[in-house]
């Protein structure tokens, strides 16, 4: 019973002399050093346990993967990144165009309206599977890790700029194109069976 008592005072200050040892030492400021330093993991073990954010900060490594961000002038709205999502965050409404709308910067022609293109970061789960297969690049994983929100539904961030009024202008021009073409092509072939 003796000796289970000794072990027991005798755990209790080694957990008493481990608690003071770091609270003497948090009163130093953790020295912010990148990953890449020699000295990384050992600076980790001195000093503060934490950081004192948000006025100091982590250095990000350069290959993060962070928030998404998109591009729209040089997207061609084709969809491969909602399609490779494995959970679904990437919503996208396209509309075609009547005719050629302009080029993206890496030269490709851009055919598409995007009506809506929002991804949902709560929903994320920041695999960068997106970022792999966009064709022209505009779809990135920005250095930004703390987004903070009030609601839930401001983490859905909504890159497409184009209005409910304009979107159905726009579709309603692409089916009036089709009826013309459609009509011209009814024609052509009832003028083909008359043998004019």
């Amino acid at each position: 019973m003796a000796k289970s008592g000794a072990i027991g005072l005798k755990t209790v200050f080694g957990g008493l002399f481990l608690t003071l040892k770091h609270l003497f030492a948090s009163k130093k400021r953790r020295v912010m050093d990148s990953v890449k330093s020699d000295n990384y993991f050992t600076e980790q073990n001195r000093g503060t346990n934490t950081i004192q954010y948000p006025s100091q900060q982590l250095p990000v490594p350069e290959v993060g993967r962070y928030q998404l961000f998109v591009e729209m002038d040089d997207c061609i709205v084709c969809d491969l990144c909602a399609k490779i999502c494995p959970v679904d965050c990437i919503d996208i409404e396209a509309i075609k165009a009547t005719e050629a709308i302009g080029q993206t910067s890496d030269g490709t022609t851009k055919r598409l309206y995007a009506a809506k293109f929002d991804i949902d970061m709560a929903k994320c789960m920041y695999c960068g599977l997106c970022t792999v297969v966009c064709p022209t690049e505009c779809i990135t994983m920005t250095n930004q890790y703390d987004k903070s929100v009030q609601e839930l539904d401001l983490l859905t961030y909504k890159f497409s700029e184009m209005d409910p009024a304009l979107a159905e202008e726009k579709r309603r021009l692409f089916d009036e194109q089709q009826a013309e073409k459609q009509a011209a092509k009814l024609a052509a072939m009832k003028k083909k069976e008359n043998g004019e």
